[in-house]
């Protein structure tokens, strides 16, 4: 950690491809909450203002810096370059502007600082400007949190069984149909989920995360909600307002494309971290927190780790002390994998291999057949 959390640390030893993907366990752990968060150090649950602002203000400038260079210097280039500054910019740009969402998202769970106010109006200023509802969001990521691994109760990534299976799934279970899937999963995706629960929670009537009298929210939240609105209403006016002096065109290179590119790694971190061939579900009959927080999967997305301040390898600790800040969650991941043993799961499989496989076998979940536990449900992609 002598980075100051920027360093990420390989995981001990690598497991092979059949390791990976045996099943984690799915019994009731033989340890608990509480012996967990003894083996952490008690400084790692500490919140500092100073340094949480630091990684803000990092990617704040490093973001200003890309901005400067596309907007003075990219029209001076010979006429083929422009062509390939521009693609380089977006995606630069995409993967620092998703640290900043990273980090809206430590407010979101009270680990930016010990003081709830400062950590809304941080959260709701970094969210808002990257068209994210902060309470919104934070109210169902949340619940998510305390329902992972739930067929019924999760908010996000739910699969579905068997039975619940569209007439169509068949046709798409071949390469053209799953390469279509994660193109509009890994674009439209999290839109489509804000504004319709696409791969949400069931509810029993239409759910948005717009609307305050969403059935997402409780009464007390309903008033947040709108507060969520007036933000990304604002950002998006103020868009307007560049559209009208700068035109359309220079927006959408200089905003539209990288928030593309943000969009795309929150889905595909999202689904990485919750889909894995080896990772169980549970229904009410079998659910319980813990076994829940577990599964989960750590991944490796190499350089990246760092600069999405590795909410991409420590995600198991990350649901399991979701107020701990994200620069004491390698040493967290640390201390406490001794203890998980086998219920810890880390693929160190490429990312755009991963994806591919786990679009390809993780389809539906449904329990083993003549198992006993038929509350425990593991995915499978035989149509």
């Amino acid at each position: 950690m002598g980075a100051g959390g920027r360093m990420s640390v390989p995981p001990e030893g690598k497991k092979s491809k059949s390791e990976v993907l045996q099943r984690v366990p799915h019994s009731k752990p033989p340890f608990t909450v509480g012996e967990l968060k003894k083996a952490i150090p008690p400084h790692c649950f500490k919140r500092s203002i100073p340094r949480s602002f630091s990684y803000a203000i990092y990617d704040l400038t490093i973001a200003s810096l890309f901005y400067y260079i596309a907007t003075n210097y990219f029209h001076l280039l010979p006429h083929p370059l422009s062509y390939l500054a521009w693609p380089l910019y977006w995606i630069c740009q995409g993967c620092v502007l998703t640290g900043v969402w990273v980090v809206a998202h430590e407010c979101g769970h009270h680990a930016f600082s010990d003081y709830q106010w400062l950590d809304d109006t941080v959260g709701l200023i970094l969210h808002s400007s990257l068209l994210v509802p902060y309470f919104s969001w934070k109210y169902s990521h949340r619940r998510h949190h305390s329902n992972t691994g739930s067929l019924e109760r999760d908010e996000v990534f739910v699969p579905k069984q068997k039975s619940e299976i569209r007439w169509f799934a068949k046709y798409m279970n071949n390469p053209p149909g799953r390469i279509l899937t994660l193109v509009v999963q890994f674009t439209i995706g999290w839109p489509l989920y804000l504004l319709c629960n696409v791969s949400g929670r069931h509810y029993d009537r239409f759910a948005c995360h717009f609307d305050p009298h969403s059935p997402i929210y409780s009464d007390r939240e309903r008033a947040q909600i709108l507060i969520s609105d007036a933000g990304v209403l604002a950002v998006t006016y103020g868009l307007y307002c560049l559209a009208l002096a700068k035109g359309l065109t220079w927006v959408l290179c200089v905003y539209g494309v990288p928030l593309l590119v943000v969009n795309g790694f929150l889905v595909l971190i999202t689904y990485l971290q919750h889909t894995h061939p080896s990772l169980p579900h549970y229904d009410s009959s079998e659910w319980d927190w813990l076994r829940g927080a577990l599964a989960t999967v750590d991944r490796d997305y190499g350089i990246l780790n760092k600069v999405f301040h590795n909410i991409t390898d420590t995600h198991v600790a990350h649901h399991l002390f979701s107020t701990m800040p994200h620069y004491h969650a390698m040493e967290a991941t640390k201390a406490i994998k001794p203890i998980l043993g086998s219920y810890y799961q880390f693929d160190g499989t490429p990312v755009y291999k991963a994806v591919w496989r786990e679009a390809k076998e993780c389809v539906y979940v449904e329990p083993d057949e003549g198992g006993k536990n038929k509350g425990v449900f593991w995915y499978n992609n035989k149509l």
